[in-house]
């Protein structure tokens, strides 16, 4: 067997790896492939500004329809509330968008305190360089072990242990820790009051902590989606369209975004669309076609057959044309009705 259990494993040193699927990647590349081919060949997702105004006005208005990780109702309405600016508030409405800091009221005191509208303190002044860009807030695992480092004089792996120890809340483990912690400030001229209002401070909000590295990565995808949707929302909703096209309501959510930023949906046409959701010029503009490969049973595969042969023998003049030229066996009596 090569299966095992995750604890046996991490026992005796090896590493555990977690590989995940993203549908938001697929959308991105089907996005890019359109820009690609309408508008920039050298066009790089990985080299977009990190800093662009449209993105940051449009997650600021919640307009997240299909935007990675931001578009339900609730997510929404911390998007209109914090406004972000940066990449790292994306970074921090991630970590803040779970049950733990919504149940805390920190959501709130995060959002006064980004708008200026409560005050911003630090326990100690070696906190701010490492509390400043969460608005005094301990919001990430790697702000405890960080703080565990500057203010008590952990090494890194030590660090680690006691973040460990934290989110287990152990009491054998916590009391060790605690005297540790301890120690540790005193070496640091850290009074003893002060270096235990801390711990209990740090031990608090590590039962919230969110692993950064973890929300970086997922912040990208989430600006990189908001990105192409400010900049090229036609592409940017045919790509989405594509993806989702056997999801009705998903497609009727896209449709209605799309309607929003005034982006017409074409119905789908035998000599017009191709087997995905694509871009089409017209007189008003630029528009989405409507894809052969979601009208309901005809398959995917059937349509992709048919826009082959549509690019290798022109138009179809006629459904007498059409029959000739098509395989019967990829379009039955089922898919031609």
């Amino acid at each position: 067997s090569t299966q095992y259990e995750m604890k046996s494993l991490e026992s005796i040193g090896l590493l555990k790896m977690d590989f995940l699927g993203l549908k938001n990647l697929s959308v991105i590349d089907g996005a890019v492939a359109i820009i690609r081919e309408r508008h920039d060949p050298e066009f790089d997702i990985t080299k977009i500004p990190i800093d662009d105004p449209k993105t940051y006005e449009l997650l600021a208005r919640a307009k997240t329809n299909g935007v990675f990780q931001l578009e339900s109702t609730g997510m929404k309405e911390i998007l209109k509330n914090l406004e972000p600016e940066s990449f790292t508030d994306i970074i921090a409405l991630l970590a803040l968008y779970r049950p733990g800091p919504l149940g805390s009221g920190m959501v709130e005191d995060f959002v006064r305190r980004k708008k200026g509208e409560a005050k911003i303190t630090y326990d100690h002044p070696s906190l701010e360089p490492i509390l400043k860009e969460t608005y005094g807030i301990i919001l990430y695992q790697e702000q405890v072990m960080q703080i565990a480092q500057v203010l008590a004089d952990y090494s890194l792996g030590e660090a680690d242990l006691l973040r460990r120890a934290m989110g287990k809340k152990i009491a054998s483990e916590m009391d060790q820790q605690r005297a540790r912690f301890e120690e540790g400030a005193a070496k640091k001229n850290v009074a003893k009051e002060q270096a235990a209002f801390i711990f209990d401070l740090v031990a608090k909000f590590a039962g919230y902590g969110f692993n950064k590295s973890h929300g970086a990565a997922y912040a990208l995808v989430a600006y990189q989606t908001a990105y192409l949707k400010a900049n090229y929302p036609v592409e940017f909703l045919a790509a989405s369209m594509t993806y989702d096209m056997a999801n009705t309501d998903k497609l009727n959510v896209f449709k209605e975004d799309a309607a929003l930023h005034g982006i017409p949906t074409l119905s789908p046409d035998i000599n017009a669309s191709e087997a995905a959701f694509s871009v089409e010029d017209t007189a008003s503009g630029l528009a989405i076609r409507y894809a052969l490969g979601a009208v309901k049973n005809v398959g995917v595969h059937a349509m992709e057959e048919l826009t082959a042969e549509r690019v290798k023998g022109g138009r179809f003049r006629d459904l007498g044309d059409f029959a000739r030229r098509m395989d019967p066996r990829a379009i039955n009596k089922r898919t031609l009705e």
